[in-house]
């Protein structure tokens, strides 16, 4: 594969983006996170494509952020939600505006900030390989993703507490009683499969289906949930936000992701 740390491909009027830094497990470092929002806007504004698939490549969708860079800088924070530092295309969340529907594809491990990518996706489909955790509060940092907004509307609130307060993580099936997921297939027809369900929205009129996905934007948006969950991690990173604490965590946060 390309050596891009996110990779880029359309065919059938799919686009399909995948994160490729394997040997990371995907990890979203500084290159990574200024990629991945301008190959989505690509998607986004060409002729040729009338849905994206977000995917990883295996071993993991996406580890989060990359804990090297975040222990040592801090700078791979920046653009997060929790720099304080506004979009200045207006978008929330780690995706331009989108008029295209985006299906995350979950090959493996979504944490933290890859946990963020899966719930600001329209829907999921998820590996039996999949497992989602939300280790913020094991890492030290807040979410900037809307990770407060997002996951509680996926399974409810005292799940979405349990989650981010524990640290502790969904396998794929138990991603799909809790509503997290949309199907659980295997590992081998994730790729698939999605590609199935795209086509079918594919068959559709364009037109309505980029309508009823901004209406649906709409209706979900919670804005003042948003800016509730920006100011609150703009404050923790001004006052408490320590790289060391961070690289002390790293390779706990990581044994503890690999045991569950």
């Amino acid at each position: 594969m390309s050596n891009q740390p996110v990779l880029y491909d359309v065919s059938e009027r799919i686009a399909t983006i995948t994160l490729n830094r394997p040997e990371s497990r995907n990890a979203l470092d500084s290159a990574t996170l200024r990629l991945l929002p301008q190959l989505l806007s690509d998607a986004n504004k060409a002729d040729d494509v009338d849905v994206v698939i977000l995917t990883g490549a295996d071993p993991a969708f996406c580890a989060g952020l990359d804990l090297r860079e975040l222990g040592d800088s801090g700078r791979n924070l920046d653009g997060t939600g929790a720099d304080g530092n506004p979009n200045p295309t207006g978008a929330r969340g780690p995706f331009p505006k989108m008029d295209k529907p985006v299906i995350a594809a979950v090959n493996g491990a979504a944490v933290t900030g890859g946990l963020e990518l899966v719930l600001n996706a329209d829907f999921v489909i998820a590996s039996e390989r999949a497992k989602f955790g939300d280790t913020h509060a094991r890492v030290g940092v807040m979410p900037g993703w809307g990770m407060s907004v997002l996951l509680p509307q996926s399974i409810g609130v005292r799940r979405a507490r349990e989650m981010s307060f524990t640290g502790n993580f969904l396998d794929a099936i138990e991603a799909l009683q809790w509503g997290l997921v949309n199907h659980v297939v295997p590992h081998d027809e994730l790729i698939p499969r999605t590609r199935t369900i795209a086509r079918d929205i594919i068959g559709n009129d364009q037109a309505a289906v980029r309508s009823l996905r901004r209406t649906y934007a709409d209706i979900n948006a919670e804005a003042d949930a948003w800016d509730i969950e920006a100011r609150d991690a703009r404050a923790w990173r001004e006052k408490n936000f320590d790289p060391s604490v961070v690289a002390e965590r790293r390779s706990r946060i990581m044994e503890r992701g690999r045991n569950q």
